[in-house]
């Protein structure tokens, strides 16, 4: 390919990162709205879930349907999946409807954004040169966060929440247009190896059992929550047995026995875990308890928007003077101070303590994301830089699916115990409303107060546990630090010998 059609490929891959970009704020932003008209609050943890189900599950096996039929063709299908499931949500009637829309959006988003990552390393072998190309495509996701709250809170203030999804239609198609012109697939990295299907379905069939049972829990029988999470167990294990005698397995077991790789996975799990606190929770906390538009509540995301871009393209630059675990931890600890002030902070917090919380969220969280993606690159073989980065993601939206419903349970706990300790004055029809600063004015004035303090217990539970994570993830930091630095003891001990 000549550096003209790589530079637009690039282009046309960095559209995607910014749907997915647009995406993920402008859902968040629209989410109180969206609970309120369609009375879903007690379904909001599903609203996120099932996005971040289909992500996870269909991640690796867009990445082995690039192996089979060629990454270009399977990036397009995969902008399709995503552009069907955006115009579907956009004409959602009910919660069920557009539950059920949002997973097809999430299958298309598991190769929107794990795809063109492997398509980077192809384009840039280089490893530097690849962080650089990686730190604008964090970049443009910023920058898509940043226009998503200010034009999904527009949307939902002067329109409807319904024209919010299909803002995502006509980046998608640009963006496979622009594939299907420019990019030359080269022959070399397909396989033609028999393709996994019996691991694909029980991959398949497992996380989605899995997920779900989670997702049920605190809300059905316990007996069909325990059936379900036995099922997912036995699927998964199954799966794990027959994928060492398969050719091309889904996940080879080999991955396992890279520790440096499985740090970095470990890593990226629990800090996007935590991270999906901040994202979701926060316009929820400025609009239902400080009484915001859905504009001013959405535009908590444009501080950490627009620090994610200065971690993001900094890292090569950090690189130059600290090691790569070094710069892991400066982004952990951002994080920390980030969820430590969203703890601390009370019912009546000033909105500006939020942007503060959420610069250093940004900061961190592009930090991390940029060093680990291209390690995990780095520290895996040559043959499995493809699966490696696919499964880096998968971890990813594991984490964030697990964490999601288990936000949704805390949240759903503190409604319900505040709502019966409240003496049949406060219902949950009530808190739907609260939510929605356009609905709250509907709600008796004096109750106001109660409630706000009701739904802050629940969002003080779930920043304390994303800080929770944080800690750990320092812990584990900590000790890769050691590990990182005997390596290069020994890689420095090694060099001096042959010098000699």
């Amino acid at each position: 390919m000549s550096k003209r059609n790589i530079f637009i490929v690039t282009c046309a891959l960095l559209l995607s990162n910014a749907m997915s970009g647009l995406d993920n704020t402008i859902i968040n932003t629209a989410l109180p709205a969206i609970i309120s008209d369609l009375h879903g609050i007690e379904l909001m943890g599903w609203i996120v879930a099932v996005f971040l189900l289909g992500t996870a599950v269909s991640t690796p096996l867009w990445s082995k349907l690039g192996e089979h039929i060629g990454n270009k063709q399977a990036y397009q299908l995969a902008a399709l999946f995503f552009v069907l499931g955006s115009f579907l949500q956009g004409i959602s009637p009910n919660i069920v409807f557009l539950i059920i829309t949002r997973t097809i959006a999430g299958i298309g988003n598991g190769g929107v954004v794990s795809l063109p990552y492997i398509i980077y390393a192809h384009l840039y072998e280089n490893p530097r040169k690849r962080m650089k190309v990686l730190g604008f495509v964090s970049a443009s996701y910023s920058m898509a966060t940043i226009v998503g709250p200010l034009v999904g809170g527009y949307i939902v203030d002067a329109f409807s929440w319904h024209w919010v999804f299909l803002v995502n239609v006509p980046v998608g198609l640009a963006s496979a247009i622009l594939v299907q012109i420019y990019y030359k697939s080269n022959p070399k990295y397909r396989v033609d190896s028999a393709v996994d299907y019996v691991g694909a379905s029980l991959m398949t069939v497992g996380l989605i059992a899995l997920l779900a049972g989670i997702e049920m829990i605190g809300t059905v029988n316990s007996v069909i929550v325990t059936v379900l999470i036995v099922f997912a167990v036995i699927c998964l294990g199954v799966l794990f047995h027959i994928e060492g005698h398969v050719e091309d397995p889904i996940i080879p077991r080999r991955l396992f026995k890279n520790r440096p790789l499985m740090i970095d996975f470990a890593l990226f799990m629990i800090i996007w875990a935590a991270f999906l606190g901040f994202l979701i929770y926060s316009p929820m906390w400025a609009q239902a308890l400080l009484g915001t538009s859905a504009l001013i509540g959405g535009a908590t995301q444009i501080p950490s928007s627009v620090t994610d871009i200065i971690g993001s393209t900094q890292v090569s630059t950090m690189r130059r003077f600290l090691r790569p675990q070094k710069v892991v931890a400066l982004g952990i600890l951002t994080l920390i101070i980030a969820f430590l002030l969203m703890v601390v902070m009370g019912v009546k917090a000033p909105y500006w303590l939020l942007l503060v919380a959420g610069a250093f969220e940004g900061f961190g969280n592009g930090a991390c994301f940029n060093e680990l993606q291209v390690k995990v690159q780095e520290d895996a073989e040559a043959q499995d830089v493809p699966v490696a980065t696919s499964f880096s993601f998968l971890a990813r939206m594991l984490s964030q699916t697990f964490m999601a419903s288990i936000f949704g349970i805390i949240m759903n706990h503190a409604l319900r115990r505040g709502v019966g300790t409240s003496g049949g004055q406060i219902t949950m029809k009530m808190m739907n409303k609260l939510s929605d600063a356009q609905s709250v004015n509907d709600l008796p004035a004096k109750l106001i107060p109660q409630m706000r303090v009701i739904l802050h217990s629940g969002l003080h539970n779930i920043m304390l546990v994303s800080l929770i994570l944080m800690l750990i993830a320092g812990g584990i930091n900590l000790w890769a630090q050691q590990l990182e630095k005997t390596k290069y003891a020994k890689l420095a001990a090694a060099k001096s010998s042959s010098a000699a």
